[in-house]
């Protein structure tokens, strides 16, 4: 660090702000509390680092609530029936999330419990580098660096490394790895989080109120705003594709579960053709299906998608291709883009239709 400054003194100027500053979160146990001893839940811990892949906090507080109120533990997590967990997880994303929270749950109630080392953790479905290295430091203190994205823009303002990312991404991990300390590494893990997340945040860092900012070359240098730099991103494609929403004379919706791998998989939603640039005309059924005006969007990772949605109506001996007919149908328990479809036919008030409609 500048001028050759002990990297200790900025792992304890951190965690002296930590002690005063930590965010109150539904999985933490705060520095106080782990002061006396309390040791994090090894189950909520796992559960928040899964939710919070590719998510905020903000969105996955509500989540990680009704999760932890109706499977309160790993065992309970691990029988529960796959539909049911999936569509609690139905809005949140990235659904192989989702598939590979149940495959963990049900390994980890098989074996009595989490393994309380790296390996052992990286060794089970679903958890990946960064997530192993969480829970270690978190639950067990553990000794392990972790970098998530708001510790890469931390280290990279820290060390005014200005090599774009994600080819920096190595060099990041390893200069965070000169920081992690032996003496509490859990909270030091949360600190360098929380730091990113409220104080040295990607536009506009509070750098007044930053308690390494004696320690940081970039501040020094005045370009702590421009970094971590990226290399710039290609262009999404877009794929286009049609949604079929059939209801049947009581109010019924057709609907189908999705295949178990790719996009959204193991997730209920509307029957469809497939997503290409030119896609082909793919209706589940025999009936008089009207054409809505417009286009349903929703953005992937890696595409833009445009749905053209029909409509139809059709009797109570109506047999599907495929599917099955749902007289419970919650549109609540759809992944985000089949709710965008149903709430671009719903809208329209064009069918007497079930709850939720």
């Amino acid at each position: 660090m500048r001028d050759g400054v002990n990297a200790q003194r900025a792992t304890d100027a951190l965690l002296r702000w930590y002690d005063r500053a930590a965010r109150v979160l539904p999985w933490r146990v705060g520095p106080a509390e782990r002061a006396q001893g309390v040791r994090p839940d090894p189950y909520r811990v796992w559960l928040s680092e899964v939710m919070l892949q590719q998510t905020t906090v903000a969105a996955v507080k509500a989540y990680f609530h009704r999760f932890t109120t109706r499977w309160p533990d790993v065992q309970a997590l691990a029988t529960a029936p796959d539909a049911e967990v999936m569509a609690e997880w139905a809005g949140l994303g990235y659904y192989a999330r989702a598939r590979n929270l149940l495959a963990c749950a049900r390994v980890v109630a098989g074996n009595g419990g989490f393994p309380t080392d790296r390996a052992g953790l990286r060794a089970l479905p679903g958890i990946g580098a960064y997530t192993s290295a969480a829970i270690a430091a978190i639950v067990w203190d553990r000794p392990e660096t972790v970098v998530d994205g708001n510790v890469e823009r931390v280290v990279a303002r820290l060390f005014a490394v200005t090599a774009p990312l994600p080819g920096a991404k190595r060099h990041l991990a390893a200069l965070a790895e000169t920081l992690t300390p032996q003496h509490r590494p859990g909270d030091f893990a949360q600190a360098m989080m929380d730091l990113g997340a409220t104080v040295c945040t990607p536009r506009n860092p509070r750098c007044a109120e930053c308690p390494l900012a004696g320690f940081c070359r970039a501040h020094d240098a005045g370009i702590a705003a421009s970094l971590p730099a990226k290399t710039p991103k290609a262009p999404k494609p877009t794929r286009r594709g049609y949604a079929y929403v059939a209801l049947r004379a009581d109010g019924a919706p057709l609907l189908e579960t999705r295949p178990p791998r790719g996009l959204l998989g193991g997730m209920r939603g509307w029957p469809g053709s497939d997503w290409t640039e030119e896609p082909a005309p793919a209706p589940p059924l025999a009936a008089d299906w009207r054409h809505l005006p417009g286009v349903v969007r929703h953005t992937f990772t890696h595409f833009h998608l445009e749905l053209t949605v029909a409509v139809a109506q059709v009797g109570h001996g109506t047999a599907p291709h495929s599917g099955a007919f749902d007289p419970d149908f919650d549109p609540d328990a759809l992944p985000t883009v089949m709710r965008k479809v149903w709430d671009h036919v719903a809208t329209r008030d064009l069918f007497a239709g079930p709850k939720g409609g």
